[in-house]
């Protein structure tokens, strides 16, 4: 079986070319593209894998290409990368069927263990079954406040907006949000996110 490849989909040369070059130091095929439409030009050939790809891009962005893979039953799974991340985004990006959210700028370690992650995920339904029950016993240990807190969140609100909505300061958001990420083992609001979905697809 031949090595699986990251396709890496950015306007801007110089991180696509940044981006390749880590994943080759760490022996990690990939193949790279100026535009979703060149990517997409290309599905006929398309190597196994997963694909990487910016969100702000001209004429097609990276959630645009996400909900046309989508249509056209692509299997491979997306990271999306973005410099303008926001809440609402992040949301956006993974029920769109993004499996993981980066922020730039990124560590470098960041991106590889996205990389490798989403390469190793497993099809597997007995497992993602396994999974999806673990996740609802960790959010069935939330307090009422805290599962508010949570609720908010994978909505994509604000901080701000979710204290607003709950009647409490920003400040106690946070402390339950922190709450909330140790609770569920989530290490960032796109992991959050996709747990939220996981769950929600029982």
């Amino acid at each position: 079986m031949s090595e699986p490849v990251v396709h890496i989909v950015d306007d801007d040369a110089p991180m696509r070319d940044s981006v390749a070059f880590l994943l080759g130091a760490e022996n990690i095929q990939t193949r790279t593209y100026e535009s979703a439409r060149a990517l997409l030009d290309r599905l006929h050939a398309l190597e196994s894998g997963c694909i990487i790809t910016d969100i702000r891009m001209p004429e097609m962005n990276g959630l645009e290409m996400v909900t046309e893979l989508k249509r056209l039953q692509v299997p491979h799974p997306v990271i999306v990368l973005t410099g303008h991340a926001d809440v609402s985004l992040a949301v956006q990006a993974m029920k769109a069927g993004v499996v993981d959210f980066l922020e730039k700028p990124f560590e470098d370690e960041a991106l590889l263990r996205a990389v490798r992650a989403t390469l190793s995920r497993s099809g597997d339904e007995a497992c993602r079954q396994k999974e999806r029950a673990e996740l609802a016993e960790r959010l069935a240990q939330l307090t009422a406040r805290e599962r508010d807190v949570y609720e908010a969140i994978v909505s994509g609100d604000s901080n701000k907006a979710a204290a607003i909505k709950l009647g409490i300061s920003p400040r106690t958001v946070e402390i339950y949000r922190a709450n909330v990420m140790t609770k569920m083992h989530a290490n960032s609001l796109s992991e959050l996110v996709r747990m939220a979905l996981q769950i929600e697809q029982r």
